[in-house]
């Protein structure tokens, strides 16, 4: 990582010219097929995967800037340069997979590359062709078009207006009569403003994809995803069976956290918007302003390790975090990473409430794995699968949590909340998935179909929130998952998130008994990055897999001594 790196608002801004992208990716095929040794043919496939890390830069450093300001013409105009473009320099890039594939030199490659790079080539070919490029880019236009619904919200209230994440610190204050009408006004909002036009990109995004799958000869789109995701070791039905799991063990408890937390505040007819609040006297806030959470995350990490502590200071310094809440900001938060300069960028959107703190670990989870990862020479080894990613950001949450005094005047509050809402998000964490896996099977629903199927399923995984939802028409005819963004944006990636939180709570209880093999572990387990699938990650980790049978019973379980351990009644 070089020192000299500019800060963030310096950086060149280019957008890529895509017919100069495809002259020089059919350059680089030419050159990889007409190679006359295996040497040369390792040659160019190190110079084709340094270009492709310079594209990869100017296109990510676009996405950036849109979701920082989706309002901006010169940003809206260079993301539709990328979204119509990067379809068709894909479609060339099959040609270089499929050379790859080809090769005479194939054995020696494989011997100097890794076989994993081979299979994750296969798949991309399985998973997109030429035949898909103008459904592709339909659905880049139609997840962009979400993004900004989203982003353009302005919920009236109390005389003000405000976007959806800034509705979060009303919704949860401690008078009811606040949160009342913020719930009021934000689902009111939903209802008037969001519900219609969500419900119309979304069935067009389903059928868009099915049309992709049907294309590449798959009986469905959930086919086709799970190649997308790289899901190289498990299968729909272990998913299934998973969920399962999740259902038998985590939903009973999940319902008497809820109910416990109910009774805590004292309401004996509890509304929907009475179970933002955890605490009668209100939810534990983060101290001060987001610069005062900066330099507490700064001495945090700077007692956590070595390594974090210089990381955390190298991103505040670079002004690769961009953290509130503003007019036409995308909503969410992610981390994404530029391999030119060998940095991450943290996105978030603060509103002044405990997931503020929960971005600055978890997100730094994800830039410090990438931080950790960077030297790994393979693009395509530096950042693991999906679900093998959120290890890395859940885990830091609770490596996090002994630093929590330098965030909350009652920090025992705040874990106590944090690990309450982490058991109590792997039901609604298994409903999506389940309704993804129904709409994919089930194409030509219609729009209030969907919405029937996840209130069924509302009422398979978290019967205890539907009781609720009586006063809000919203929430009880099903439109919850409309404001989902990864149902949207990236279809399937949710089980992912559940997983992980099994392999955070393993981690948590493991640390509770020797931090420093923990921490080891962790270490291991950020430098591997994508070098292995999800299952044998986990096993080279050391830790234990949740697909197996009783994994989750036994991550999960002891943590409710924990939760009563906490200083908070």
């Amino acid at each position: 990582m070089a020192k000299e790196l500019a800060v963030f608002e310096k950086w060149p801004f280019k957008v890529p010219n895509i017919k100069s992208a495809i002259a020089k990716e059919k350059r680089f095929v030419e050159d990889f097929k007409a190679a006359s040794s295996p040497e040369e043919a390792l040659s160019i496939w190190k110079k084709h995967a340094k270009s492709n890390d310079l594209l990869e830069n100017e296109v990510t450093h676009i996405s950036v800037l849109y979701s920082l300001d989706t309002t901006n013409k010169k940003y809206e105009k260079a993301m539709n340069v990328v979204n119509e473009g990067m379809p068709l320099v894909q479609a060339e890039g099959n040609a270089w997979n499929k050379a790859l594939l080809e090769s005479p030199y194939r054995p020696f490659l494989e011997q100097k590359l890794g076989s994993l790079l081979f299979q994750m080539t296969e798949y991309q070919l399985k998973s997109f062709d030429e035949r898909i490029v103008e459904e592709s880019i339909e659905e880049n236009k139609l997840t962009m078009q979400y993004g900004a619904l989203i982003a353009s919200a302005k919920v009236p209230f109390r005389g003000q207006v405000y976007n959806l994440p800034q509705m979060g610190k009303f919704m949860q204050d401690v008078d009811r009569e606040t949160r009342k009408e913020a719930s009021e006004a934000y689902y009111s909002y939903l209802d008037a403003n969001i519900k219609d036009k969500a419900e119309e990109i979304y069935d067009s995004l389903v059928k868009v994809r099915t049309k992709m799958a049907k294309k590449l000869g798959y009986a469905s789109y959930t086919d086709l995803a799970y190649f997308r995701m790289s899901r190289f070791d498990y299968t729909k039905d272990d998913v299934a069976a998973y969920r399962e799991q999740i259902r038998e063990i985590v939903t009973p408890m999940a319902a008497k956290i809820t109910q416990a937390n109910l009774r805590r505040i004292g309401i004996r007819s509890p509304r929907l918007y009475d179970l933002s609040l955890t605490f009668k006297e209100g939810n534990p806030l983060p101290k001060g302003t987001t610069d005062d959470k900066i330099e507490a995350a700064k001495k945090m990490y700077a007692e956590l390790s070595p390594e974090t502590g210089y990381f955390f200071s190298f991103m505040a310094d670079h002004h690769v975090m961009d953290l509130e809440a503003k007019p036409g900001k995308q909503s969410g938060g992610y981390m994404t990473y530029f391999p030119k300069y060998g940095i991450p960028f943290i996105f978030s959107n603060f509103n002044g409430t405990s997931g503020d703190v929960d971005v600055l670990t978890h997100e730094f989870g994800h830039s410090f794995q990438a931080y950790m990862a960077r030297g790994i020479k393979i693009p395509e080894y530096r950042s693991p699968t999906m679900e093998s990613c959120e290890i890395d950001s859940m885990s830091m949450e609770f490596f996090a949590e002994p630093w929590m005094n330098l965030f909350f005047e009652e920090p025992d509050k705040y874990r106590y909340v944090h690990l309450a809402d982490s058991i109590t998000f792997l039901p609604y964490g298994v409903t999506v998935d389940e309704f993804q896996h129904w709409v994919y099977d089930n194409p030509d629903a219609t729009p209030a179909e969907r919405d029937a199927k996840w209130h069924e399923l509302e009422e398979k995984y978290t019967p205890y929130k539907v009781a609720l939802y009586k006063d809000c028409p919203y929430m009880a005819t099903g439109h919850r998952w409309l404001t989902q963004s990864h149902i949207f944006e990236c279809p399937f990636y949710y089980i992912d998130y559940t997983l992980a939180q099994v392999m955070a709570f393993q981690f948590f209880n493991l640390d509770r008994k020797n931090h420093a093999l923990a921490w080891k572990r962790y270490l291991k387990l950020c430098k591997m990055g994508g070098k292995y699938p999800f299952r044998s990650l986990v096993k080279k980790d050391g830790m234990k897999d949740p697909f197996e049978p009783g994994v989750v019973s036994k991550s999960i379980k002891p943590l409710l001594k924990v939760l009563k351990s906490y200083n908070v009644d």
